[in-house]
């Protein structure tokens, strides 16, 4: 009888010992999010603080006529000079296009180098925006690279509230560009960049290429991205209704 017990008592913990250890190893892991996930809502919320941080000072900001008009916005922060008078690529920024419904497509992501112009840009790094104004701006965006000035007109805007926006060269130009280095916020000519699809970050986040992202042929649920994906068409949207 004795023995009887003995046994049943090391099955009994047994049992108690391996079980919470066999659970461990069943539980699921929380899903923790890839480094293109980090990378993506990284340089989304970098875009929307240059915005925001632009548009804070009305008499130096891009006039919300142009904005309210934009059928895609661009932001690439921290532009590096050095990237355009080498050729390579030294800006990493997102675009949002306006959808059908007047919402704000999620944020594609893209880079932007070459060109001839980085002597115009005088900081070791500056924020570019980038208003795409018609249909032929958006059609360029959607291929898999655009040159700016090639396939696409480009000019600087405008800047400040009471700017003008009739001129015949910012009503022809498929893009207006803006810079800011050092404090000050200019309209840039920004000739021979380059705009290519980060389509490696694009597949990783939405499984979709670039021109799917802001065709809108494809929905993208908002509410399932991380908020750092969906905080700058917010931001857009405050500015460009």
């Amino acid at each position: 009888m004795t023995s009887i017990v003995r046994r049943s008592l090391v099955w009994f913990l047994s049992v108690a010992l391996v079980a919470p250890l066999c659970a461990a190893q069943t539980r699921p892991r929380a899903t923790q999010p890839s480094k293109e996930m980090n990378e993506a809502v990284k340089r989304a919320a970098s875009a929307s603080r240059v915005l925001e941080q632009i548009m804070a000072v009305p008499d130096r900001a891009i006039p919300r006529e142009l904005l309210e008009r934009a059928q895609a916005i661009a932001v690439f922060p921290d532009v590096l000079r050095a990237a355009f008078v080498f050729g390579g690529r030294g800006g990493k920024g997102v675009i949002s296009r306006r959808l059908a419904d007047g919402s704000w497509s999620a944020p594609a992501f893209f880079t932007l180098g070459g060109g001839s112009f980085g002597a115009q840009i005088g900081a070791s790094k500056t924020d570019l925006v980038l208003l795409i104004m018609n249909e032929a701006g958006l059609q360029g965006l959607l291929k898999d690279k655009v040159t700016l000035g090639g396939d696409v007109s480009i000019a600087a805007g405008p800047v400040g509230r009471s700017a003008s926006a009739s001129t015949n060269v910012t009503l022809d130009a498929g893009i207006l560009s803006y810079s800011r280095s050092k404090g000050a916020f200019i309209g840039a000519a920004l000739e021979g960049a380059v705009i290519n699809p980060d389509n490696d970050l694009n597949q990783a986040v939405y499984g979709l290429k670039a021109r799917d992202v802001l065709s809108g042929t494809r929905a993208i649920e908002m509410k399932k991205l991380p908020r750092g994906l969906q905080l700058f068409p917010q931001t857009v949207a405050r500015y460009a209704r």
